[in-house]
């Protein structure tokens, strides 16, 4: 991850070397960037001519910028580089005396507000955190989406779903998945109703009038195929089973295969074209895959294992649970498996 600290007086740029040094114990790669005449000052610091094409360059780079000096600085800066909160970098505002840390921009999504109170902790400030759901201490879904790697459906569901919580409405949940926390407060386990979230990988799934539907991104594909099968005979069978299954692309986290595939061009092009990583398994890891799958001697004289799809969906899923057992077409096979998960409210990290 990328981060980056602007200061703009002598104060400021001291403040912002420690703001560094505490998120580089996030794991953020930091800059540090000031005014000419406190750079040369201080080794740590980098000088910068144009604060505000610097911020532009941030937005497409950065996960997060924080603003060392007053909140309309900050808020004049970025307002031309705000598009939505699903694609802006969570942004901070501290003030240069570090008596508090605002969290400008994505709060949630971003992470805005949880980097704003692990920052404040490091620096003995005060975070500053105004979002509704935060303020009245109920269950934020999208920040509870983004960090147990979830897809929103619906950035207006989930709107609905908080102005429900903030007004004291019981709102309703139905999960594919087991739950180890205790409900968050006003939401209770009920399946049909005005207000309530969804947890499935089944985007048919909608029992409620106005449902938040979050999907897990735990979908793996596993995929034996010809040699030169092509990219358009892979999505041929690929797209349809996904849609039958009510399986979003996005929600699509790697594909797998054999080893003896890892040069096969038409499958490295269908990765490539939708942005999934791929991973290829030795015949005798695909051997030793947990489970009950089907068999083929034609398979097996071919790659040394009687299953390629399916295994490899299972190995990719850390041994998680077929969703739908080989199917083919035109030379290619299809399995889908999804990595098993636990529900924890309590989790935002």
């Amino acid at each position: 991850m990328k981060a980056v600290v602007y200061s703009f007086t002598r104060r400021g740029a001291r403040l912002s070397i420690n703001i560094g040094k505490e998120l580089q114990k996030l794991d953020f790669k930091v800059r540090c960037l000031t005014m000419p005449k406190f750079a040369e000052e201080e080794i740590l610091l980098e000088a910068m001519t144009d604060h505000n094409k610097a911020c532009e360059d941030a937005f497409k780079e950065c996960q997060l910028i924080v603003f060392v000096g007053a909140v309309g600085i900050a808020v004049r800066t970025i307002a031309p580089y705000i598009k939505n909160k699903l694609v802006d970098p969570a942004v901070l505002s501290v003030d240069e005396g570090g008596n508090f840390v605002v969290p400008l921009l994505s709060g949630h999504i971003g992470g805005a507000n949880g980097f704003a109170k692990i920052l404040a902790k490091a620096i003995k400030a005060i975070p500053v955190v105004t979002t509704a759901t935060d303020v009245n201490k109920l269950f934020a879904v999208d920040e509870w989406a983004a960090r147990n790697n979830m897809i929103i459906n619906s950035m207006k569901a989930a709107k609905d779903f908080a102005a429900a919580l903030v007004d004291g409405q019981e709102v309703g949940l139905v999960a594919d998945y087991p739950i180890i926390s205790t409900l968050p407060r006003l939401m209770v386990h009920k399946d049909e109703g005005s207000v309530g979230v969804a947890i499935t990988k089944d985007r048919r799934v909608k029992p409620f009038d106005v449902t938040v539907q979050l999907w897990p991104q735990n979908i793996y594909l596993g995929i034996g195929c010809r040699r030169g099968t092509t990219l358009e005979s892979i999505e041929a069978l690929v797209l349809p089973e996904l849609k039958e299954l009510g399986i979003d692309l996005r929600t699509v986290a790697g594909v797998a295969s054999v080893d003896l595939k890892k040069d096969e061009a038409g499958l490295l092009a269908f990765a490539a074209k939708y942005n999934w990583t791929i991973s290829f398994f030795t015949a005798e890891e695909l051997q030793n895959a947990e489970g009950e799958f089907s068999s083929s001697d034609f398979v097996r004289s071919v790659v040394g294992v009687s299953n390629v799809c399916e295994r490899s969906a299972v190995l990719a899923a850390q041994n998680g649970s077929i969703v739908l057992s080989k199917c083919s077409l035109n030379g290619v096979t299809l399995a889908v498996a999804e990595e098993d998960i636990v529900l924890d409210f309590e989790k935002l990290s």
